[in-house]
């Protein structure tokens, strides 16, 4: 497959079909194929490709958090005492797959993580904060910083 230059190895059909998969990742086959201007076969072909590539990683529905009881979201700075390895593995295997956790970002500067929680109000981020983060050995410092509005950026590909 030619990648017709482009650092990302991406064609212009591949580049078409992420954009509309981007725009409406439940939209049909046939319909993403009329969109690209290529052939149905075509179409679940190229698609396929850029999955088994690790270009197109996932589909996902986008929820409104308030409307499911986690209206208050936050980022929190968490700086480590130290860098035990063992530590930090327990860490980073226990907290991401905390349910209030949106995300998780490895970082570097000032402090080592942050986090992206939404839980239902402030009481429970405060006991999130001293459940989670407080009492564990290895968390040296945080610091909590209440999102009042989250505006997504382009998670697309570049012009």
């Amino acid at each position: 497959m030619a990648t017709m230059g482009k650092p990302d190895g991406l064609d212009a059909v591949d580049r078409r079909i992420v954009q509309e998969l981007l725009a409406d990742a439940r939209i049909t086959n046939a319909q993403l194929a009329e969109k690209v201007g290529v052939a149905p076969s075509t179409a679940l072909l190229r698609t396929r490709q850029l999955m088994e590539r690790g270009v197109v990683t996932g589909f996902h529905a986008e929820l409104n958090p308030a409307m499911i009881g986690r209206a208050v979201q936050a980022l929190i700075s968490v700086q480590l005492k130290g860098h035990d390895r063992e530590e930090i593995d327990r860490f980073t295997s226990r907290v991401p797959a905390l349910p209030e956790v949106v995300s998780t970002f490895h970082v570097s500067g000032a402090v080592d993580y942050l986090i992206h929680l939404a839980v239902s109000d402030t009481d429970a981020l405060r006991d999130w904060v001293l459940d989670h983060l407080t009492t564990d050995p290895v968390v040296g410092h945080t610091e909590t910083t209440l999102v009042f509005n989250h505006m997504p950026g382009n998670p697309g590909l570049l012009p």
